[in-house]
């Protein structure tokens, strides 16, 4: 499987920090020297108390267009100037300190290290999919494989038979999953595609397309649907930010059918690009707050909701979208609530 390696931008290192909006942690260091493992939202949470906010801070600096990428070794150190906190770097290869700026060096991708831990979302980056009401059931399907074989695997050839009018070199081949569904309005969100291998087309006439198997996650069986192959390009960089609109939800599903959520567990919300989530907003999760009696008044009450953890969205669907989990302070689990941070 591909390895994808995010280097988040570092510009966030040479800007000033405003008191209303940015704060520093009470207990920053002076400097930090950046090791192998190291990523750039930890050292983000070393410095400041929020670290999405910190695209907030390289806004303010709208002239880097390509900044630098941080690389083991590199020293992050904390100064001030006319009584503002900066982040200048030392490159560790140097000793020198950049003040950062439009220029770059070049280094191969995977010397600078991630943004996040991403390695849990590969599969989904490259192949997961959720697609609309009735797309799948009307999609083209395996028909038979060659010489009548009903079970297929890389190298052999299938059968399909639907529209293939968009032409399509390349048709992902997927079996329904789940059907999402918003807990709070029980509208139908999207249908999950589970991937199940991809095809090249070699021959289509009068409805019959043959097509060779190139590449299978699981045997491919008669009645599994065809999609073209999706024109998507894949960010190589997150920028974890707070979404720019008000957004309240709650996480609707995780991935492998658990209930529980953990650290760096893929989970489903029920919010998307209709409601204007972007692919690296974070959001906060809350644990709704149960409801107690009050002994005194003789009545009942709703307790606060209580803030629980972090999430960052890495994919977006129209009506809802796929999020990694950052932080947790306590178990979480399916319907717990997701907002701005």
């Amino acid at each position: 499987m591909k390895k994808i390696l995010l280097g988040m931008a570092a510009a966030w290192l040479s800007l000033s920090v405003q008191a209303d909006e940015i704060v520093l942690n009470d207990s920053h260091p002076d400097s930090h020297v950046v090791v192998k493992g190291d990523t750039l939202w930890d050292i983000s949470e070393t410095f400041l108390k929020s670290p999405w906010m910190w695209p907030e801070i390289w806004h303010a600096n709208p002239q880097i267009d390509n900044p630098h990428l941080i690389y083991p070794g590199d020293v992050i150190r904390l100064i001030y100037i006319d009584g503002k906190p900066r982040l200048t770097v030392d490159r560790g290869e140097t000793g020198r300190t950049y003040k950062l700026s439009p220029s770059m060096r070049i280094e191969p991708l995977g010397d600078a290290i991630p943004a996040i831990p991403l390695d849990a979302i590969n599969s989904f980056l490259s192949r997961s999919r959720v697609v609309l009401n009735g797309e799948l059931d009307e999609a083209p399907y395996v028909l038979v494989g060659a010489e009548k074989h009903l079970v297929l695997g890389a190298g052999d050839q299938l059968y399909a038979r639907g529209d293939f009018t968009e032409s399509s070199p390349v048709y992902g081949v997927y079996r329904k999953g789940k059907d999402f569904i918003d807990p709070e309005t029980d509208e139908k969100l999207g249908t999950q595609a589970l991937d199940i291998g991809s095809v090249k087309l070699e021959t289509e006439e009068n409805g019959i397309a043959t097509f060779s198997v190139s590449r299978t996650t699981q045997e491919i069986r008669v009645g599994d649907r065809l999609l073209p192959n999706e024109e998507r390009s894949i960010d190589s960089t997150f920028f974890p930010s707070a979404p720019d609109t008000d957004i309240e939800g709650v996480v609707i599903a995780v991935e492998g059918g658990l209930t529980q959520v953990g650290s760096m567990d893929v989970v489903a919300i029920n919010r998307g690009d209709r409601d204007g989530l972007a692919i690296g907003n974070v959001l906060a999760i809350y644990k709704t707050g149960g409801k107690v009696r009050d002994r005194i008044a003789g009545d009942t009450v709703d307790l606060p909701d209580e803030r629980a953890g972090l999430l960052m969205v890495f994919r977006t669907f129209e009506r809802m979208s796929y999020a990694l989990v950052l932080e947790t302070t306590r178990p979480l689990s399916v319907e717990d609530k997701v907002r701005n941070p």
